[in-house]
Order: C-alpha cells, then structure tokens, then sequence
C-alpha cells in the first residue's frame, strides 16, 4: 500500500512569491490585447502605450510617487545598479570630485554589492556601516561617516537574508542633513511592509515584481523628480531616455496588477502570525538561534542549528516537501557562508548552518506546524549522521 504524499509546503518567498491569479489573469488579457511596440505611432503600438502608461500611474499610485518619477525595469538586479551608478555617477559629475564616496553595509543585496564593485573600479571609494547582531544599521553611524566627497548613500529598507528593517526615515533625514540622495532596496518591503517613498524620504527605490506575486523578469525604480540619472542602457528613447529597450508590456501590466492587489497589513500581520508560531516551535528545537535581532518584515525568520550545516538542512526538508533556502551562495562546487551573517558577527561555522523560512499566505497553523516538525526531525538526523562521521557533513575545503 502506498503512503499518501502530504502537500508540499514553500516557504522560499524572499526568493520568489507564486504568481497571484489575478496577477496572471491580466497578463493574459495583455498577451491577447497588446501585441503593439508601445513606441510606434499607429493604433496597435498606442494601445500597448496606454497600457504602459495606465500601469506607470497604478505603480506609482502604490509607491506614493508621481507617474513621471517611475522608471520600469527587468527586475531589482537591473533597479539597483540603475539607482547606484546611475545616481552615483551623475552626482561625481554634478559636485566635480576627484575621489567620491559611497556609503553602504556589507548586508546590502548581491546586486547592491555588485553595483559597489562596479563604482569601484572607477574610482569610486565605499565606506562600510556596522550592523551588528540586529542586522540594521543606525542613523547615528551614518552621520558620523557622511563628509563633503559622499555622492550617495544605499541601504536595503529590508534585508533578503534576515528581513531585518532599517530605520529608513531616519537614514535618509541624516542623508539629507548633507544634502545627499538616499537610494533604498525595497524589493523585499514592498507589499510586505507599508512602503510610501514620500513618507519614508528616500530619493530613490527599487522594487521587482516576482517578490509580490507578480511576474519574473520585471520590476520598478522610483527616482525623485529632479534628481539627475545616468542610464545604464543608453541608446532609447524609452523611459524618458532613463532606461533605453523595448518595455516589456506584459511583465509591467502584471507588475501594476501585483501592486493593485497588495495588502501590506491585511497580508502581513496573518503572515506574521504565522511566523511567530514557526520561530517559537524551532526556537524550542536545542541548539537552535535567531540571526538578527532587529524589527523584521512579517514572513521572514533566519535560524541556525548548531551541529547541522544549512545547506543539508534545506535537502533534508527538500525531500519532505518543504522548501527553504540555506542562505548560502553555492560556488565552483563549494558552499560558501553568507556575507551578511558573517557581517553579524558569525564565526564560518554557524554562519554555514542558517536557513530562512520565508512564509506566504497560502499557509496554515497546521502547516507551520508541520514544517517545525519535520525541521526537527531533519535537524536530527543531520547532527546524527555528523556524529558517526566524527564531524560535519559538507564542509568546504
């Protein structure tokens, strides 16, 4: 007889959210409608404008922004390194400096990072922020490294590992305080927290669809009308000369549908619920921590076990039907620990036994529970099988 197979359970949406079906119901309704270049003049290529244009004002309208000031993208790697060389440059110009600087924190997002050794090798200096054990930074150390030669400031509204928030409003009042922009990755806040770029003060944003249930491949920056940009992809006309290729219509109608159908409160505080139930059951598990003691977004929770690398942790939930992410960058065939928990303080071992549960929705009481369970479990016999080994499984040489 067989054993019936329990639903599988994702707990990965700091990677990726499912598509929502109103999301997918309106890209389908584009797909059949808007066949035009929303840059040709005749009827086909206005009507893909119009929807372009219609999902510009419903992005906006979600950011607390003007339409003019949205800028559509293929996603947040491509958002983050148009606001961070984009702005950067443009103000290295703008202030005529011979040596300009960047202020950022090693728990920024990969495309932040990789945004920073772009700058770099241009002369470009990066002044790094501590972050501690609350995985945030604070406004007073921001303001002790500001000086004259700073041309940007960047830092995530919430972090991708951790989902620990930054004090963002403050950030960017200290920013201001020396006349300079602030640009914020709020592709993990954005329809997971209550994000308005007016309220919150920042000068410029990124967002990417598939975070909030919207399509892969396309996502949004906000840049504050006034603030000059370098593109990145010069050569169109498209975006107001921001950002030059053919917009992807399709994608950016599902993204306007995502934010129309964002409910930040409503979603978060079930959501949250929802991880506080999971945390206490695997905080019980012995040997088990928390990464990052800071105010965190609603679904994340970043967790270690000691004794069992993260890495075959995931594996073991993988082949229960729980999905998960270890945290760790896999490269050339090794694992390596993740920068941003090494920036809290972690020795490589523990830094090497995180995961992140990343909850949704579509998750019940009983289904946290059974996700802590089989955490448990898995856990276990990860720290069983080390034992008989005489040492950890997996390491990296």
């Amino acid at each position: 007889m067989l054993r019936a197979v329990s639903r599988a359970l994702y707990l990965d949406h700091n990677a990726t959210s499912p598509l929502r079906a109103e999301v997918r119901a309106a890209m389908v309704a584009a797909m059949e409608s808007e066949g035009g270049n929303p840059s040709s003049l005749h009827g086909p290529g206005r009507r893909a404008r119009d929807a372009v244009e219609r999902s510009r004002l419903e992005v906006a309208r979600f950011l607390g922004a003007l339409a003019e000031e949205v800028v559509f993208t293929s996603g947040g790697t491509e958002g983050d390194h148009l606001c961070v060389r984009g702005l950067a440059r443009a103000g290295r110009r703008a202030r005529g400096l011979a040596a300009p600087r960047v202020i950022a924190s090693r728990i920024e997002h990969p495309a932040v990072l990789g945004a920073l050794d772009e700058l770099a090798s241009e002369g470009f200096a990066v002044t790094w922020l501590p972050v501690g054990a609350t995985g945030t930074v604070s406004a007073a150390d921001l303001r002790a490294a500001l000086g004259d030669d700073v041309v940007l400031v960047t830092l995530a509204a919430a972090n991708h590992e951790l989902g620990t928030i930054n004090p963002i409003v403050e950030l960017a009042a200290a920013a201001h305080e020396r006349g300079i922009p602030l640009h914020t990755d709020a592709v993990q806040a954005a329809g997971r927290l209550p994000f308005d770029v007016a309220a919150a003060g920042v000068d410029a944003a990124t967002i990417s669809a598939h975070k909030m249930g919207g399509p892969k491949g396309v996502g949004a920056v906000f840049v504050r009308r006034g603030l000059d940009l370098d593109p990145l992809l010069p050569g169109g006309h498209q975006e107001r000369e921001r950002r030059g290729g053919t917009e992807n219509v399709v994608g950016i109608v599902g993204l306007a549908a995502a934010c129309r159908a964002a409910d930040p409160e409503e979603t978060g505080g079930q959501v949250g619920a929802l991880r506080d139930r999971l945390e206490t059951r695997l905080l019980a598990i012995p040997g088990a921590r928390r990464h990052g003691t800071g105010p965190r977004v609603p679904g994340t929770c970043n967790l270690g076990f000691d004794g069992a690398p993260g890495h075959l942790v995931l594996v073991g939930l993988d082949l229960e039907g729980v999905f998960v992410s270890s945290g760790a960058a896999c490269t050339s065939g090794t694992l390596a620990p993740s920068p941003a928990l090494l920036a809290l303080g972690l020795p490589d071992e523990r830094a090497r036994e995180a995961v992140r549960f990343s909850l949704g929705p579509e998750l019940a009481e009983a289904d946290v529970d059974r996700v802590a369970a089989l955490t448990a479990a898995v856990v276990a016999r990860v720290r069983a099988a080390a034992d008989e080994r005489g040492g950890p499984l997996g390491e990296a040489a």
